[in-house]
C-alpha cells in the first residue's frame, strides 16, 4: 500500500507570487507617474501663454492707433494741406522715436524696437520683452491697384517669455488715411 499526499487544487497565492506581484506592479506606477511629471515639466504653463497674448495684443492696438502722418508731429509742414509726400516735409518720418520730441511715440514708426514698458512707462511683468517692427509693405491692396509704397505698413509683435516657450506673433497693417491729421 503506498501513501500518497492528497492532492488539491491552489487556492490562493504564495509568498513568493505576492512579492512579485507588489515589485511589477511598483515598478509600472513610478514609469506612469515619471512619464506624467516629464509632460507637466515639459508643456508650456497656459497662464504665461495668456498673458503673454494679452501684452501683445495690447502693444498691437497701441501700434494700430498711432499716427501715421508724412512728417515727424514736431514738423511745422506735418498739416500744411501743401504736404503731399514725405519729401514736403522739414523733419521727415522715420523709423524709431526721435530725440528731442515732446511725445516720445508721436507717429507708428515711432513704436519700431524692443520694449519693457508700454507708451505710458507701465512696465511689463519682468520675465515677458517685447519687439515692433514697422516695414512699407507695398502688396497690399485690391488686385490692380496701385498703392504708393509706403502708404501700408506691415506691423509684427513679438512677445518672448524668458521662462521658455514659444513666442507670441501678432501681425497687423496700418494704412495712411489721413497724412496731415495730428
Amino acid at each position: 500500500m503506498s501513501i500518497k499526499p492528497a492532492t488539491r487544487a491552489q487556492s490562493g497565492l504564495s509568498l513568493v507570487e505576492l512579492i512579485m506581484f507588489i515589485v511589477i506592479v511598483g515598478i509600472a506606477v513610478v514609469g506612469i507617474l515619471q512619464v506624467l511629471g516629464f509632460g507637466a515639466r515639459s508643456s508650456p504653463d497656459p497662464m504665461r501663454r495668456k498673458q503673454a497674448l494679452a501684452i501683445a495684443e495690447g502693444m498691437m492696438e497701441e501700434v494700430r492707433l498711432a499716427r501715421f502722418t508724412f512728417c515727424d508731429g514736431s514738423d511745422p509742414k506735418a498739416e500744411d494741406p501743401a504736404t503731399l509726400s514725405a519729401a514736403n516735409c522739414a523733419i521727415p518720418e522715420g523709423p524709431g522715436r526721435e530725440p528731442g520730441n515732446t511725445r516720445p511715440f508721436d507717429n507708428v514708426n515711432d513704436y519700431v524696437g524692443s520694449y519693457a514698458t508700454d507708451a505710458a512707462g507701465n512696465a511689463f511683468p519682468a520675465r515677458y520683452s517685447v519687439t515692433v517692427a514697422v516695414v512699407a509693405d507695398a502688396a497690399f491692396g485690391p488686385a490692380g491697384a496701385t498703392v504708393p509704397p509706403d502708404a501700408v505698413l506691415h506691423i509684427t509683435v513679438k512677445v518672448t517669455d524668458s521662462a521658455g516657450g514659444d513666442p507670441v506673433v501678432l501681425d497687423g497693417y496700418r494704412t495712411r488715411y489721413a497724412p496731415r491729421s495730428l
